[in-house]
């Protein structure tokens, strides 16, 4: 099983390779405030796919 790091860290992989006109710093400063967002979550196998879909949002639509 992969863990949330290396998760996290494809997710900003995939990001980049999605919005090429976003700084990657950028990208992983959304990733970060998304994953602090739920930081309190009990159940971690999700937090990727949650922290994809809202920085994907918040880069989409700035």
């Amino acid at each position: 099983m992969i863990q949330e790091p290396e998760a996290l860290m494809a997710v900003v992989d995939r990001l980049a390779e999605r919005f090429p006109h976003e700084q990657r710093s950028e990208i992983e400063d959304i990733v970060a405030e998304e994953h602090g967002s739920l930081d309190e979550g009990p159940i971690r196998e999700y937090v990727p796919i949650l922290v994809e879909r809202a920085a994907k949002l918040r880069l989409a639509h700035p």
